[in-house]
């Protein structure tokens, strides 16, 4: 018990150093702990507690430590990865009414009608070619995250022909990203209508944010 014990604080306290790390949002200016920090403070204690429990109790606290830093590495990696190309996406994608949210480790991209495509249109406005290059371009370069591309709608119209044009809407963003260099066995294609609005239908202003095309993108381990 006091080794089981001695164990948990080592990979506490190494979690803890870890997590100590803050980094400045360039957008927010807030400080906040990124998301490859957090990942390897969690690494660090998975990795702690296995290094200790395949040891021999002579070596408990060797084992601990090598699987803490282990556990830190591979956990901190691919919340570093997705850090990197969420700032890369946000520098290249900053005033062009692209919107850039995080999830966890995921990142979502939310293209608004108006600026993707003409109105009733499910092809991508050629004004629009130039910024879903630069999200191609990226994406290209991080080749392990899978993509879904999800198509929405307002709820003018027919539930039928909202659910056609949102899937529509969504194939042409992901045959375009294609033809950029994206395999097409990356991409989940969906096209969900005028189901799950972000905005009131009621005004305007809402119907235009609910016509939008998402793209997310997904670690491996989430894919």
């Amino acid at each position: 018990m006091k080794h089981s014990i001695r164990t948990i604080s080592l990979a506490l306290v190494i979690a803890i150093g870890v997590a100590g790390c803050a980094t400045t949002n360039p957008y927010s200016g807030e400080q906040k702990t990124s998301n490859a920090t957090k990942g390897a403070g969690l690494g660090a204690v998975a990795g702690a507690l296995l290094g200790a429990a395949i040891s021999s109790k002579k070596d408990r606290k060797k084992g601990a430590l090598q699987g803490a830093l282990l556990g830190a590495g591979i956990g901190g990696g691919v919340g570093y990865r997705m850090d990197v190309q969420e700032a890369e996406l946000r520098k290249r994608l900053e005033n062009t009414g692209v919107r850039v949210s995080r999830d966890g480790d995921s990142i979502r991209l939310v293209m608004p009608g108006h600026i993707t495509f003409a109105v009733n249109r499910s092809n991508v406005q050629s004004d629009f070619y130039p910024i879903l290059s630069s999200v191609a371009e990226v994406l290209v370069e991080f080749k392990e995250t899978s993509i879904q591309v999800e198509g929405y709608t307002d709820s003018s119209g027919s539930d039928s022909h909202n659910q056609q044009l949102s899937e529509n809407r969504a194939q042409s963003v992901a045959s375009f990203m294609n033809q950029q260099g994206i395999d097409r066995r990356r991409m989940h294609i969906t096209g969900y209508g005028e189901r799950f609005p972000i905005a009131s239908n009621n005004k305007k202003t809402g119907r235009m944010q609910n016509r939008r095309v998402e793209i997310k993108v997904i670690p491996p381990q989430k894919s």
